[in-house]
C-alpha cells in the first residue's frame, strides 16, 4: 500500500480523444468514491491501482499499451496487492487478447461499462483471477457517474455517445456504438450545477456533437441546446466539439451567432479536400459543401477562428487529390489544422483498401501541407495584432511563463495568448483584458501591461480547490457532478478521434 496517509492510491493513464479524457475524469471519480486517492504527480506506476484508458485509432496503439504494461510487470511482482486495469476502445476491441498477452492484468473493461471498474477490481482481488467484462451496449449514460474534474473553471459536458456514421477509416462506431443522446433537461441541469460550483466555460462533447437530436427525432435540437445555454446565468463561454459537416445546418450557425456566450470558434473536421477521397472515406459531403459552411459561418461571425482535421495519404490518394486538399486549405484559411499521416486502423474498411500510399510519399505530402498551414496560421494570427481581447487565465498552458514573467490563457476564439503578468494577483479562471502586440503561428503575445483584471467566481473556485488539495495528500473527490473539467488539450489530443 502506498504511504499516503494509509490510503490506497490510483493512477489513470489516458490515450486518445476528448471523450477518453472525460471518461478518465469519471474513472478517477469512481475510484475516489471507492476510497482511493490520486497518486502523487510523477508516480509513474507507483500506485496500488493503475488504469489504462486506451485508444484504438492508431495502428500502433496496441504496441504502445503492451510496452507500458510490460514496464509495470516487475513493479507488480515487487508490490503485493497492486492491480492493473485496462479500459477504453482498445479493451473493447481486443478483449481476451489483453490478458493472454499480459497475464498480470487484473481487469479488462470496455467503453460501455466504465462504472463497473471498482466492482471488477474488488472481484479480481477476492477471486485472485483476472476479470474481463465487455458490455455490448451502453448500460447507463456515463454522465450519471461520479466525476473528478481536472479543472475548476472549465468543464466537458457530454451530450451524446456513439456515432451513426460509417467512415471507412474509423473504428470508433464499432467500439462506442450507435449514437445515444442525453435528455436536454439532464444536460442543462449538469451545466447549471457546474456553474453553481464556479465553472464559467463548458464544452459540449459528442462523437458527432451536432447530430444531437437524431436519437430523439428533432433535427434542430442542437441549435436549441446552444440557445438554452445562452440563458444560463454565470455561464460565460460555450464551446462544442466535434461537429460533422453533414449535420451543420443554418439554424446551428444562427444559434452560434445570436447566442452571446457561444464562442466564435469552430473545429470541424474536413479530412480531405478531394471529392474522390471523401467518397472513398464515406464522408457525406464534398469540398463545395464544406467550404460553403465556412463561408456562412464567417458571414455570421467574421471574427470566428475555424480549425479542422485532415488526413494525408488515404488509400488511393493521387497527387491531384492531394492538390485538391491544398486548394481547400488555401480557400478555408484555417486558424489551425491538425494534420495526420494516414495509418491503418485495424478493423476498418480502409485498412484493406487497394492503393495504400508508400510512407515516403505520405511524408512528403504531409510536410507540404504542414508548411502551407503554418504560413496560413501565422497570417491569420497576424490579423489579431492590435485587437483588445478578454483572456481567460489558464492553468498549465504556458511552459515558459515562470521564466518570462507571463501568464497564459485563451481568447474567446480559443487562440492561446501569453500576456504580461499583472501587478495584482490573478488566478486560473479570472479574466484579463489585453492588447495583442505580436503573433506567432501557434500563439499570440500581449507584451504591454494588461488593460484590466476581472476576478471571477471561477477564480474563487480554483483558489478554494487548490487550498483544499494542498491540505490533503492527493486529489479531492468533488462529487457529482463536481466542478470544472479540462484545460485545453495538447495538440495530440485536441482533434478527438479524427473521425468526425
Amino acid at each position: 500500500m502506498s504511504e499516503v496517509e494509509g490510503l490506497k492510491t490510483y493512477e489513470v493513464r489516458t490515450y486518445g480523444c476528448q471523450m477518453n479524457v472525460h471518461d478518465s475524469e469519471r474513472l478517477s471519480g469512481l475510484l475516489e468514491g471507492a476510497g482511493y486517492v490520486r497518486a502523487p504527480e510523477g508516480a509513474d506506476g507507483d500506485a496500488d491501482v493503475v488504469v489504462f484508458n486506451t485508444c484504438a485509432v492508431r495502428e500502433n496503439a496496441d504496441n504502445k499499451l503492451y510496452g507500458n504494461l510490460g514496464r509495470l510487470a516487475p513493479m507488480k511482482t515487487k508490490r503485493p496487492g497492486m492491480q492493473i486495469a485496462v479500459g477504453g476502445c482498445l479493451a473493447q476491441k481486443d478483449r481476451d487478447t489483453i490478458v493472454q498477452r499480459a497475464p498480470w492484468v487484473d481487469v479488462v473493461f470496455g467503453t460501455h461499462n466504465i462504472g463497473k471498474l471498482p466492482v471488477l477490481l474488488e472481484r479480481a482481488r477476492v477471486q485472485e483471477e483476472a476479470q474481463i467484462e465487455i458490455a455490448e451496449s451502453l448500460e447507463a449514460f456515463p454522465s450519471t457517474l461520479p466525476t473528478r474534474r481536472e479543472s475548476a473553471y472549465a468543464a466537458w459536458v457530454s451530450i451524446s455517445v456513439g456515432c451513426n456514421n460509417t467512415c471507412t477509416f474509423c473504428i470508433v462506431p464499432a467500439l462506442r456504438g450507435k449514437e445515444k443522446d442525453r435528455r436536454t433537461g439532464d444536460i442543462l441541469a449538469e451545466i447549471e450545477a457546474l456553474v453553481a460550483e464556479g465553472v464559467s466555460e463548458i464544452t459540449l462533447l459528442g462523437q458527432n456533437v451536432n447530430a444531437y437530436g437524431s436519437d430523439i427525432g428533432d433535427r434542430e435540437a442542437f441549435s436549441k441546446l446552444l440557445r438554452a445555454c445562452g440563458k444560463i446565468e454565470g455561464l460565460e463561454r460555450v464551446r462544442f466539439t466535434s461537429p460533422h459537416p453533414r449535420d451543420f445546418t443554418d439554424d446551428v450557425i444562427a444559434a452560434m451567432a445570436e447566442t452571446a456566450n457561444v464562442m466564435p470558434q469552430l473545429h470541424m473536421p474536413m479530412q480531405s479536400g478531394s471529392d474522390t477521397i471523401l467518397k472513398a472515406m464515406r464522408r457525406s459531403y464534398r469540398q463545395e459543401r464544406f467550404l460553403g459552411i465556412i463561408e456562412k459561418v464567417r458571414a455570421a461571425m467574421p471574427d470566428a477562428a475555424i480549425s479542422t482535421d485532415i488526413i494525408v495519404g488515404f488509400p488511393g490518394e493521387t497527387e491531384k487529390d492531394f492538390e485538391q486538399t491544398m486548394h481547400a486549405v488555401r480557400q478555408a484559411r484555417f486558424a489551425n489544422a491538425f494534420t495526420f499521416q494516414y495509418s491503418k486502423r485495424p478493423g476498418t474498411p480502409a485498412a484493406d483498401m487497394e492503393g495504400q500510399i508508400p510512407k515516403e510519399v505520405v511524408q512528403e505530402r504531409y510536410m507540404r501541407l504542414s508548411a502551407l498551414q503554418e504560413e496560413i496560421s501565422w497570417d491569420e494570427n497576424k490579423k489579431q495584432v492590435g485587437r483588445t481581447l478578454e483572456i481567460m487565465v489558464a492553468e498549465g498552458e504556458g511552459r515558459k511563463d515562470g521564466a518570462t514573467h507571463r501568464l497564459s490563457g485563451r481568447a474567446p476564439d480559443n487562440r492561446l495568448v501569453h500576456f504580461t503578468k499583472p501587478d495584482e494577483d490573478v488566478r486560473p479562471g479570472d479574466v484579463v483584458t489585453v492588447e495583442i502586440t505580436y503573433a506567432a503561428p501557434h500563439h499570440l503575445l500581449a507584451e504591454g501591461a494588461p488593460l484590466g483584471v476581472r476576478r471571477t467566481r471561477s477564480g474563487d473556485a480554483w483558489e478554494k480547490r487548490t487550498g483544499a488539495e494542498a491540505a490533503k495528500p492527493a486529489g479531492v473527490m468533488l462529487g457529482l457532478p463536481g466542478i470544472g473539467a479540462p484545460a485545453p488539450l495538447p495538440p495530440a489530443a485536441a482533434p478527438g478521434c479524427g473521425c468526425d
